[in-house]
């Protein structure tokens, strides 16, 4: 049987990822990879991070949409309200990882992006991407699922964004294997987080100084990279 290892909330830091990747030793002829999302923002290499999972989806790698990613492909639609949103929550980071000259605003969001080429294509590869995965066992999605909604029929944007009401009310069948919510936040520390309603949480903060977690199932074994 492959080993499912689940990778969520790499934030920019590929050197993390990498580190895992030998950590784990991964082999995508007999795992399959799971990514949940956020691979860009706030870290230092976003760029190379959409590169590195480009090339895992390419190798099977299962990979899903996460809410930073989904603010940066609405802001390059020009969407005025995603770009102010963004600009709150590490596009800087992330423009400066393309060389983009809007990385350099100091007086807030523009108004508009500017679309290069070294962006194009990595925005359509994150428009093109799911936000969950299922399989007989486990639902996994970056943010978490509605509580009474089934998850094929709930709003992509509440799969990539929800938070309480999940965490709180989620009595499914299936595991729900989550990043978005730092474990900090939910137990007090960067430990993967197991909620008795079977949520598993495995955003360790990686780029908030905690650690990049992949678990691996059915075993639930964890490894870690600081």
């Amino acid at each position: 049987m492959k080993r499912l290892l689940a990778i969520s909330d790499i934030h920019g830091e590929l050197e993390k990822l990498e580190s895992l990747m030998e950590k784990i030793q991964y082999d995508p002829q007999n795992d399959q990879l799971i990514l949940l999302g956020d691979y860009i923002d706030r870290g230092p290499e976003s760029k190379g991070v959409v590169d590195k999972v480009k090339q895992l989806h390419e190798e099977g790698a299962i990979v899903l949409m996460g809410n930073h990613d989904h603010m940066m492909v609405k802001s390059f639609e020009q969407d005025s309200v995603f770009i102010e949103r963004w600009f709150r929550n590490g596009a800087q980071k992330t423009l400066a990882s393309y060389g983009h000259a809007a990385a350099d605003t100091e007086s807030g969001a523009p108004e508009a992006l500017e679309i290069t080429s070294s962006i194009k294509e990595h925005l359509e590869f994150l428009a093109g991407l799911d936000c969950y995965y299922e399989t007989d066992d486990y639902i996994f999605v970056h943010g978490g699922v509605h509580p009474e909604t089934p998850v094929a029929e709930t709003d992509p944007y509440l799969l990539m964004w929800i938070r309480d009401e999940f965490h709180k009310g989620y009595q499914g069948e299936k595991t729900v294997v989550f990043g978005h919510t730092p474990t900090s936040y939910l137990h007090g520390k960067h430990d993967v987080f197991y909620g008795e309603n079977k949520i598993i949480g495995i955003d360790g903060g990686a780029v908030y100084g905690g650690r990049l977690h992949c678990l691996e199932l059915p075993s639930r074994k964890v490894y870690s990279v600081e």
